[in-house]
């Protein structure tokens, strides 16, 4: 599975934007993947109630995705976006 990541957490990965995993059987398996690589990585994406945090969208094959156990083990690919916010 190709994983994109945005810029915002780039810096919990080296500076990669592109990391490949072997398939996971869900999308909670997917970051917990992302996270022993990248310590860290996966509390910037999900809060302490175990929910995707709301500034943040997972995508897999294209489609939005919110549901931590929901079985992707087919998907091809998994984005993450962070929205953007100013004042």
């Amino acid at each position: 599975m190709i994983v994109r990541i945005p810029g915002l957490l780039r810096s919990y990965t080296a500076g990669a934007a592109v990391v490949e995993l072997p398939p996971p059987a869900t999308l909670g398996d997917a970051l917990k993947e992302l996270d022993t690589r990248f310590t860290g990585f996966r509390f910037r994406i999900i809060d302490e109630q175990d929910a995707v945090r709301p500034h943040i969208k997972l995508f897999v094959d294209g489609v939005i995705a919110r549901d931590l156990s929901a079985r992707i083990s087919a998907a091809q690919e998994l984005m993450i976006v962070g929205a953007l916010s100013g004042g």
